[in-house]
């Protein structure tokens, strides 16, 4: 790139580049400075490698006909670039030059959970329900996003109404609480009046169950045996009583330690995209940074920011939390809320 090279726009081919206000001042203002257009050049590169390879990528190879992997611009004979046929990416401005936007490296909507908390002691505060912290912090892990959390009381019908209602709303359902043999374990029994079920002995469970409790089963136990018509009968590892789901529903144990090593049994059945997380400390406080944040997302308009401060810390006032599906993505944006930030503010980076 010499300092003659020229950004051409062509309307006809372009698809979807969207421009900061002030874009076009600030670009061909740079580019009649080399050592700015070689940044640019640098910059534009990298915008071609990020494109999202799925479905923004079928449909620029449908628009092009080109190679998806190829840059989306080229290079013409006397040095002038060429911008066109592209999708979904876009070229940010600053104040501090020029920062590439693209598309992230992953398609489409990400799987949805919802999670009810069923239990008259976790709503009277006799029992801590520890379940929700363990259950939000693994779907995040593997890219599940955990949108409602409720905590119902041991009654039939609302929980049945519950159900029905995140049954519908979302990809996931996972109850914890009420599947034992006393009086107060009616989930199973909501479950299968959500969905218009019968509840069925299911012999081959209760078979398991008086295997596994020898002389003590009875038939209290016989009840955790009537399960929905048509629930599926899952291993759950080690555990002697099995994973039960019905639909789109994970039926747990409210027990923490069984819950949690329930649902790694359940976790080989949920698809998604795991999150990246990074976390930046702070000695400013947040009424001093906020600005760089507001520019932050401006320029990382897919990333997800946190900033939480903390009273009583010794070395830091705000913790600042990163996130993003895709990895290069997370970085660029990490990188550049850095470049923001007073060197002697940043307490730690992780």
């Amino acid at each position: 790139m010499t300092r003659e090279t020229q950004l051409l726009i062509d309307p006809v081919e372009l698809l979807d580049v969207r421009f900061l206000v002030g874009f076009r001042r600030q670009v061909f203002n740079s580019l009649d400075n080399f050592e700015s257009a070689q940044r640019a050049e640098l910059m534009l590169a990298a915008s071609g490698r990020h494109r999202q390879p799925s479905l923004a990528r079928g449909a620029q190879e449908r628009s092009s006909g080109g190679d998806p992997g190829d840059f989306p611009g080229r290079q013409e004979a006397n040095g002038e670039f060429h911008i066109g046929r592209l999708l979904d990416w876009s070229i940010l401005a600053n104040g501090c030059g020029l920062a590439a936007g693209f598309a992230l490296g992953y398609a489409g909507d990400m799987p949805t959970a919802g999670f009810l908390v069923i239990g008259n002691e976790i709503l009277s505060g006799k029992v801590v329900d520890s379940n929700s912290p363990f259950l939000a912090k693994r779907l995040r892990e593997i890219g599940v996003d955990l949108e409602r959390i409720l905590t119902i009381a041991d009654d039939v019908e609302i929980i049945a109404r519950e159900l029905r209602a995140m049954s519908e709303t979302f990809d996931y359902v996972m109850t914890s609480g009420g599947i034992g043999p006393t009086h107060d374990d009616v989930t199973m029994e909501a479950v299968a009046k959500a969905f218009d079920l019968p509840l069925e002995l299911d012999r081959e469970l209760q078979n398991r169950i008086e295997k596994a409790t020898g002389d003590y089963f009875n038939e209290s136990m016989r009840k955790m045996a009537m399960l929905p018509k048509g629930a599926r009968v899952e291993e759950a590892g080690e555990l002697w009583f099995p994973l039960i789901s019905v639909h789109n529903v994970f039926i747990l144990p409210g027990i923490p330690d069984l819950f949690e090593r329930k649902f790694e049994s359940v976790r080989k059945q949920l698809e998604g995209v795991p999150i990246s997380l990074r976390r930046v400390y702070v000695t400013s406080h947040e009424s001093e940074i906020a600005v760089h944040l507001n520019e932050l997302l401006s320029e990382f308009s897919e990333l997800m920011l946190g900033s939480y401060p903390r009273i009583g810390e010794a070395d830091f006032r705000v913790m600042l939390t990163l996130e993003s599906r895709d990895e290069q993505y997370l970085q660029l944006a990490l990188d550049s809320l850095l470049s923001r930030l007073a060197p002697d503010t940043i307490h730690r980076v992780d």
